[in-house]
C-alpha cells in the first residue's frame, strides 16, 4: 500500500493506493474506499508501504465508533464529513445534542438534489464546522460527535 497526502483548494486528503489491477485501482481517500477507473495503466509492481508523517486529519463518517462515548470537550471525537461537494441548507443539530445513528445532521445540495447527512453513530454533538449556505468539498467536516 502506498500513501500520499494531497492539499487541494486549501482541504488536505489523505490518500492510500491498495492495490491496482489492469486500469483498476483501489483506493481509499480519508478513509472511505474507492474503486478508480484509470485512463492510463500502471506497471504492474508492487506497492510497498510509505511512511506516512503524523498530522491532524479529519477521520470519515464510516471511521467512527459504534458505541456512544461520554461528552467530550468541544470538538473533541469523530467528525461526519461531506460525501460530496455542494452547499449546505440545514444544520439540523447544535453542539450538545445527543445524536443517534442514523439522525439527520445536515441537509446538503448536491446537482440539484438535497442528501440527507446522517450520524454513523449515537453520540453528543461537539463541534459544528459549518454553516447554512456554505460551500463545501467532499470530505469536509460537517459536525463532530463524541
Amino acid at each position: 500500500m502506498k500513501e500520499y497526502k494531497f492539499k487541494i483548494n486549501g482541504n488536505e486528503y489523505n490518500v492510500a493506493i491498495n492495490s491496482t489491477e489492469g486500469n483498476i485501482a483501489d483506493v481509499t481517500v480519508n478513509g472511505i474506499a474507492y474503486q478508480v477507473e484509470m485512463d492510463n495503466v500502471l506497471p504492474a509492481a508492487p506497492v510497498q508501504a510509505a511512511p506516512v508523517q503524523a498530522a491532524p486529519s479529519v477521520q470519515p463518517a464510516a471511521a467512527r465508533a459504534a458505541a456512544p462515548k461520554p461528552a467530550s470537550p468541544a470538538g473533541a471525537g469523530k467528525a461526519v464529513t461531506a460525501p460530496m461537494p455542494g452547499v449546505i441548507l440545514e444544520i439540523s443539530v447544535k453542539e450538545g445534542d445527543t445524536v443517534s445513528a442514523g439522525q439527520k445532521v445536515a441537509v446538503l445540495e448536491a446537482m440539484k438534489m438535497e442528501n440527507e447527512i446522517q450520524a454513523e453513530s449515537a453520540g453528543t454533538v461537539t463541534k459544528i464546522h459549518v454553516a447554512k449556505g456554505d460551500s463545501v468539498s467532499d470530505g469536509t467536516p460537517i459536525v463532530t460527535i463524541a
